[in-house]
């Protein structure tokens, strides 16, 4: 079963003169990161040190919120699925064609993929990617996969640290550079045997490329930065 990780695909890496410029530096913040490769039982929720100056730390009102379903959460572990995973709730600056509503959907994106992570439910993600997107379509083929024939993931948990989006044309806005934070994944089948080997905690920085349309931003294309 193919990881729902971003560090595991082939990735179509994003040349163009924009990406290049700082990307250093927001790859320097990927550094501050947990180790690569330790549980997520024992790391816990995933951070990691976001560029000195960069303008992603999430505030009130670009933070993505939750609606928290009936019954105690509980995390997927090697005994079955997660239950009663909160539901992420997209904040209204999202739907604005602003760089701040950008930077808003941008990481409710993140936790619906997240979301998708914990519990293969994909309604609320797929209307956001454009059918063009090459590795949103590899997400979700993934993700498909993961949760097939009774399967199911442990851990794989999102965060996203850092968002620089950049707006305007002398930017080639609008897109953002991310750094993106995912816990290590485990995999059972049905009958809770492992699926495969772990994967190891990823911490990568991409290039997000959107389009506000129709009163609404959509996912046209995203690839690795290097």
């Amino acid at each position: 079963m193919p990881r729902l990780s971003f560090a595991s695909f082939t990735v179509l890496i994003v040349r163009v003169a924009a990406a290049a410029l700082g990307v250093s530096l927001l790859l320097t913040g990927c550094q501050g990161g947990s180790p690569p490769g330790k549980p997520s039982s024992e790391t816990g929720p995933t951070t990691a040190s976001p560029t000195s100056g960069a303008s992603g730390s999430p505030s009130a009102a670009g933070s993505s919120a939750t609606t928290a379903p009936s019954g105690v959460y509980k995390p997927a572990n090697a005994k079955g699925k997660a239950q009663n995973v909160p539901v992420p709730v997209m904040p209204e600056l999202a739907k604005e064609n602003t760089k701040e509503g950008l930077e808003a959907f941008i990481r409710y994106w993140y936790a619906q993929l997240s979301y998708v992570d914990e519990t293969g439910d994909m309604s609320s993600w797929l209307p956001l990617i454009s059918r063009d997107c090459r590795l949103c379509i590899r997400l979700q083929e993934s993700g498909e996969d993961g949760y097939t024939k009774g399967r199911w993931l442990a851990g794989g948990k999102i965060s996203v640290p850092v968002v620089e989006v950049q707006w305007g044309a002398e930017n080639g806005g609008p897109w953002a550079k991310v750094q993106v934070v995912q816990e290590a994944i485990n995999y059972y089948n049905a009958d809770g045997t492992a699926g495969r080997a772990s994967d190891e905690q990823s911490n990568d920085a991409f290039a997000f490329f959107a389009k506000f349309a129709d009163d609404k931003w959509t996912v046209v294309d995203l690839g690795l930065l290097s």
